[in-house]
């Protein structure tokens, strides 16, 4: 299941390294390839709403193939829409719906099969750090593969795409290995609102006073550093920009992976301290954000988004933390949903920055994003002080 998982992520995120690639080739300005960028997150968060519930009651499987399918179709649209900015606006979107169905219920999926009795072994974090991994694990291959096949490949706004056909092909093979979860997959379906409102964990005050604050920042931290900054300065290495984007990406990712086993530590007392930390790398990552775009380092630039990178991977991981613990186990999938639904808000950052960047300078709008950063950190740290986590069997 995880490697579902992994090979949604591939293709959710390939399309970071292409960005520069269709400014370059098909002369895309700034504002249209960021909207391209951004519209998968419209895609992504009405499947998430739709898909946590059906998985829910319906089965994780039920979710998990149409979503695997729907990848599938999507990376398909892309290679059509080579000099098709219609075609690529449906791409993106059809990537956002097939990430939303498979985040919801693979990493619910997940975290059931890293417990007794399908894995004797597993713990408490186990689930939440493997479907961490795995996404990351997808979030920075799918980008540097596509990168580096943009740059130096013969078709560079078809081919960088061919190899995420290969991963879907081979999750799709090991998708039926995974046993369902769902004790009653054949239940009677409840209409959408009356399933809504029996997850009582959405009011959680947990949920609504730590989770929901910091969870933009999650994707906001990535989106940043692989889709803003390396088109911000123009003093990119030999001048391979679409390599430079893609190293990026792919660096933001590997830290995003390599950090998450200090999140086990940090988030083993309910205190605030994982996203506390996660929200502390941001911050700085954006300062070092601001330092890059005024000198156009690139070097800097690199810095800024392996600390983006880190920030991501602790507040991820964190934050499905918090949901698995606080929610019940008929609405794991449901509560999962809209956690995903509130981090993908922060895709819409690198959009926000292109905006305003007319108004104001980019060093400006960095800073403005790093104190609002500084901001959500001290208060999810009174919120968590002040509310202790109280389990939802407990409640």
């Amino acid at each position: 299941m995880a490697g579902a998982l992994f090979a949604v992520g591939w293709g959710a995120n390939q399309f970071s390294a292409m960005i520069l690639a269709y400014r370059q080739h098909v002369g895309l300005s700034t504002a249209t390839t960021e909207a391209i960028f951004g519209i998968y997150a419209l895609g992504l968060i009405p499947a998430l709403l739709v898909s946590g519930p059906v998985a829910d009651r319906w089965g994780r499987g039920r979710v998990a193939w149409p979503a695997a399918a729907t990848s599938v179709v999507a990376t398909a649209v892309l290679m059509l829409g080579a000099h098709s900015v219609g075609l690529l606006f449906v791409g993106r979107f059809l990537a956002g719906v097939a990430s939303g169905a498979m985040f919801a219920a693979g990493t619910a999926w997940v975290k059931e099969l890293s417990v007794a009795p399908y894995d004797p072994g597993g713990s408490e974090q186990s689930g939440a750090r493997r479907a961490a991994v795995a996404l990351s694990l997808g979030f920075g291959l799918g980008p540097i593969v596509a990168g580096l096949l943009a740059q130096w490949g013969p078709d560079p706004l078809v081919l960088p795409y061919v190899p995420h056909l290969v991963v879907m092909t081979a999750s799709l093979l090991l998708l039926p290995g995974a046993p369902e979860t769902v004790a009653d997959a054949a239940r009677r379906w409840a209409a959408p609102g009356r399933r809504w409102a029996s997850v009582r964990d959405l009011a959680h005050p947990r949920f609504v006073r730590v989770v929901v604050p910091f969870a933009p920042w999650v994707f906001a931290a990535p989106a940043i550093a692989f889709a803003f900054l390396p088109g911000a300065i123009g003093n990119h290495p030999r001048g391979d920009t679409v390599a430079f984007a893609s190293a990026v990406a792919c660096a933001t990712a590997a830290i995003g992976v390599l950090v998450q086993p200090v999140g086990r530590p940090l988030n083993a007392k309910t205190d605030g301290r994982g996203p506390a930390g996660g929200l502390a790398l941001l911050v700085a990552g954006l300062v070092v954000g601001v330092l890059a775009t005024a000198s156009e380092n690139p070097l800097l630039v690199l810095v800024a988004a392996l600390l983006l990178g880190g920030a991501y991977g602790l507040c991820l991981v964190s934050g499905l933390l918090e949901v698995q613990r606080i929610a019940r186990p008929d609405d794991l999938a449901s509560l999962t949903a809209v956690y995903y639904a509130f981090t993908y808000v922060g895709f819409a950052a690198p959009i926000v920055l292109a905006e305003l960047a007319p108004v104001a300078s980019y060093q400006t709008l960095l800073a403005g994003a790093a104190g609002l950063g500084a901001l959500t950190l001290m208060l999810v740290v009174v919120q968590a002080r002040r509310y202790p986590l109280v389990r939802a069997s407990e409640a």
